[in-house]
């Protein structure tokens, strides 16, 4: 784990140490996805093509499937 300190201006801003924005390859013009769960809040990056950054992502997970099993259901409750 990496830990990094950084101020927030008078006017809200920060800035994203070159670390990080080397690690996980944040470039100008990508966008930073802020998510608070009420207690933490944890920055995701998403870069300028969200659709082209999450391609594979559900690779091995049997999406296909589990959406054909529930449209299944789905149908079996209308019923």
């Amino acid at each position: 784990m990496l830990f990094m300190q950084t101020l927030i201006t008078k006017r809200g801003q920060t800035v994203v140490p070159a670390d990080i924005r080397r690690r996980h390859q944040i470039e100008e013009g990508d966008h930073l996805v802020w998510l608070d769960d009420g207690s933490t809040i944890r920055v995701v990056p998403v870069g300028a093509d969200p659709i082209q950054a999450l391609r594979g992502c559900g690779k091995g997970e049997g999406l296909l499937n589990r959406l054909l099993e529930e449209r299944s259901r789905d149908r079996r409750r209308g019923s």
